[in-house]
């Protein structure tokens, strides 16, 4: 592959298979920006799955935050996503503060800091599922971003919590904790019991606690008023949240054991259905 767009497109799908199909959904003259800010965006927060310590981890995110202040060593040529990032900055005139913002919340993800409360929570997903909505929104049409900007701060909490039940595994391998202390200690647990894992009716009462809270921001997220059109394909993946927030109230202490997410060919139809029926 040579051209630029099939280059972005490709390391999307290896990296964020449902942003890429989203990708796909969207118009054929934005694909190529957009690609290149869903791919910055799964780089950045995969780190913590490639490296071993948290110092290698902080360099690679360093490198990202050099490559926006213009001071990255070398040459950022040979990196396709860092060209499309930066020709998608210059175009569409994106906020480099608000992309240094996405940078800096994931240092959190490198380390095993539990998060304090659901304000911390609602910050964190601010400043990175909500902020690439919005980013991917100024691309779509600048013009009508600034509508959607409250459907976007709660559609990002839900995404973000709904990503996170779904790490649940990996992460209570890990020893690492994103539900809120405020929320098990509602239940009557702390980390340590959470992550232990024998306290299943509390553990199921936490993690119907921390679903809900999901649910209650896409809740939000609907009632804050229609998503121009134009801007649609920014939240497509937004419709894949639901699903995973039933399932998590369902299974309740179970997601701790095993993998929730439904299948591709699920969440495929699932964005298809939403793109024609303009809703998430």
């Amino acid at each position: 592959m040579t051209d630029p767009q099939d280059i972005l497109l490709a390391t999307l799908r290896d990296t964020d298979r449902d942003r890429y199909l989203a990708c796909l959904l969207s118009p054929q003259e934005k694909r190529a920006p957009l690609a290149a800010l869903y791919a910055f965006n799964a780089e950045i927060a995969r780190v913590r799955d490639v490296v071993r310590e948290a110092l290698p981890g902080e360099i690679r995110l360093q490198w990202w935050r050099d490559l926006l202040e213009g001071t990255a060593h070398g040459d950022a040529g040979g990196n396709p996503v860092a060209v499309g990032l930066l020709a998608a900055i210059d175009e569409y005139r994106l906020p480099r503060d608000t992309l240094m913002a996405m940078i800096d919340a994931r240092i959190r993800d490198l380390y095993d800091d539990p998060i304090a409360d659901r304000h911390e929570l609602e910050g964190y997903a601010g400043e990175t599922a909500s902020a690439l909505i919005q980013l991917a929104s100024l691309i779509l049409s600048a013009e009508d971003a600034p509508r959607s900007a409250e459907a976007a701060g709660h559609a990002g909490v839900a995404q973000s919590i709904a990503g996170l039940i779904l790490l649940l595994p990996l992460h209570r391998r890990r020893g690492q904790l994103h539900v809120p202390l405020d929320i098990l200690a509602a239940t009557g647990l702390d980390r340590d019991a959470f992550l232990a894992g024998d306290e299943r009716d509390r553990i199921s009462a936490a993690i119907e606690g921390f679903a809900g809270l999901g649910l209650e921001h896409l809740s939000k997220a609907r009632r804050a008023g229609s998503v121009p059109k134009a801007l649609f394909p920014a939240f497509l993946p937004v419709a894949l949240v639901e699903p995973v927030l039933g399932r998590a109230l369902k299974e309740r202490a179970a997601v701790l054991d095993h993998d929730i997410q439904p299948p591709q060919w699920r969440r495929q139809l699932r964005l298809m259905k939403a793109q024609f029926l303009q809703r998430f």
